[in-house]
């Protein structure tokens, strides 16, 4: 066999180095485990030992933590990155207090995530803590912690984030609207709810005001009047109103999210999702309407 010269060993190195190259960009995958893959891990324990625990609520998470374990699955599937090494599920306690801790993790894990991510995926794991949000409303799983007022960024809105930050406001001044509507139609023992409903869309509708002032746009104005899911003629009707009315305002905000290259926005549209998933459920469990709480609030339907 003929001896290899220097030059044949630098040439074999080059290729093999291009092979790699090649191979990588003709998948286009990351070799860095993908940061979702512990979230759907944990939602599918959570679901599975939401079904260890019997009752409605219980029913109710396995249900919500489900949809998660699916949905962020099949992002993680998409990508076809590396598994992570780690399984983050520890015991909490049984029965429905540890259901209570679970769902009190996870809402706070995919919290942690969402600043590190962009476009959909910020758009998902947001989905996924204000559907823990939500769920945290129903009084056997405890009431979360309040994400607080939405305030404003400190620096003007990109010119990219304009336009869905538009689409906010008109969700914004059609919840106005609603809550102020329905006053009328729902039980004297909850008008306080819509009086405060209307009072915090107020200040979320005038924060998009500033901010898109602030970016130098003009502010959509406010219809005389929106379309209800149905005419709103009793405390039935109304309660659906408020309840589409927050599910319209969570989608909008998530739209933010997704198209936000600045980190506050995104942190700023993940509250309003939050608020919007909180009070959301209230409504829903007021007015029976089923589901409790919104697994993925501003998904497309399939």
């Amino acid at each position: 066999m003929t001896p290899r010269t220097r030059r044949d060993v630098l040439r074999a190195g080059t290729l093999a180095a291009l092979a790699v190259s090649l191979t990588a960009c003709r998948t286009g995958y990351s070799d860095e485990p993908d940061p979702l893959a512990p979230l759907a891990e944990q939602a599918r324990a959570d679901a599975d030992a939401a079904h260890q625990v019997q009752g409605a609520a219980a029913a109710q998470m396995a249900t919500l933590r489900s949809a998660h374990a699916q949905a962020l699955q099949a992002e993680v599937d998409r990508l076809n990155r590396p598994k992570s090494a780690t399984h983050p599920d520890t015991p909490s306690g049984a029965g429905v207090s540890g259901l209570r801790a679970r769902l009190a993790t996870a809402r706070q894990q995919a919290e942690n995530l969402v600043p590190s991510l962009q476009g959909f995926r910020a758009g998902l794991v947001a989905a996924v803590a204000a559907g823990c949000a939500g769920l945290q409303e129903v009084s056997e799983l405890g009431t979360g912690e309040d994400p607080g007022p939405l305030g404003t960024t400190r620096s003007p809105v990109a010119a990219e984030s304009v336009d869905s930050l538009q689409k906010v406001l008109t969700a914004e001044h059609a919840a106005v609207w609603v809550y102020t509507l329905v006053t009328a139609f729902v039980p004297s023992n909850i008008v306080n709810s819509a009086a405060d409903g209307a009072t915090e869309h107020r200040d979320r509708r005038d924060a998009c005001i500033v901010m898109l002032t602030a970016a130098g746009a003009q502010p959509a104005p406010a219809e005389p009047a929106y379309l209800t899911p149905q005419p709103v003629t009793d405390a039935a009707s109304a309660k659906n109103a408020v309840a589409a009315a927050e599910a319209d305002a969570m989608a909008a905000w998530r739209g933010v999210l997704e198209r936000a290259g600045d980190g506050e926005l995104r942190a700023l549209a993940l509250r309003g999702m939050l608020l919007s998933a909180r009070r959301g459920t209230r409504w829903r469990i007021s007015g029976d309407i089923s589901p409790i709480a919104v697994a993925l609030p501003g998904a497309q339907p399939s």
